[in-house]
Parts: C-alpha cells; structure tokens; sequence
C-alpha cells in the first residue's frame, strides 16, 4: 500500500467536498454540516488556510483543511478530517493530521486547535497521543448552531 499525502489546491475543490461527504457516510450524525459540504465553501477553507488530500494507490482516501484564525492568523482550525470508509481502520487519518502538524512547523504556526463533536468522545484519546488538550475555555469558531458545541482541542507548536 503506497501513502501519499500532498497539498490541496484549486483544483480539488470538487473532490474535497466529495470526500468530506463520503467521509461524513455511516461515521458522523446526519446532522453534521459535512453531510451537505459544497465546493465553495472548500474554496474558501483553501484559500483563507489550506488542506491536504491522502491518495492510497493512487487514489483519493481522505482530505484535511485547516485554517488560521481571523484574529490570530498564527493559530490554525483542523477541520473536516476525514477518510473514506474502504479504507478506515487502518490508520490513514494519522498521516493528515500528522502532514498539518509538519505544515504548522513549517509556517511558524504558533498552535493549532480542533473541534469534537460531543458525540464523538473516544477522538479525544487519539489527538491526545500527538499532544492535543482539552480545552473547554475555546469556542470553535465554525461551530454548526443546530448542534451541540463541540469540545475544543489545542496543541501548542512553540518550543
């Protein structure tokens, strides 16, 4: 199995947005926003942040965003993270969040913060293991106002 993550681009705003939805498939609450992901809101995600796309084989597997915050652009929002459902459980959403890591060292990104969906508990064990806290004093600032407000995770890029 051959992993390659690479960075998004305009021209994958079509297929980000297909593989958030089927990402979203049978794993996360109808009512989650990523069910309806549309292609301009990609576009805006890349263009005020970025996103990397996973290719397994050659093929498309999973995509991740991330976006600084209007007012500290040193801190940056993973969002949308997501794998395809043929290929989940074998690990391949460590590679995005690892690649947006690098990316963040990279920048001189400064930390970077992630929402959890309340229904989604047991991710907080697997960010906790690449250096994400709880932080309950953080609002996500593209939180979906028809759901529960996600728990906020941080991890701090300065050393």
């Amino acid at each position: 199995m051959q992993i390659v993550v690479r960075e998004a681009n305009d021209a994958d705003v079509q297929l980000i947005a297909e593989l958030t939805r089927a990402s979203w498939a049978g794993k996360v609450a109808a009512t989650s926003s990523g069910h309806r992901e549309t292609t301009e809101r990609v576009t805006d995600d890349l263009r005020s942040g970025g996103g990397f796309i996973l290719l397994i084989d050659g093929h498309p597997a999973g995509s991740v965003r991330w976006m600084p915050l209007d007012s500290e652009p040193a801190i940056w929002e993973i969002a949308r993270m997501g794998i395809v459902p043929a290929w989940r459980g074998q690990h391949c959403s460590q590679q995005l969040l690892e690649a947006v890591i690098h990316h963040g060292l990279a920048c001189q990104a400064e930390e970077l913060r992630l929402a959890i969906r309340r229904d989604q508990p047991k991710l907080i064990d697997f960010y906790a293991a690449y250096g994400f806290e709880l932080a309950e004093e953080l609002e996500y600032s593209h939180a979906n106002p028809a759901e529960p407000l996600p728990m906020m995770m941080r991890r701090s890029l300065r050393y």
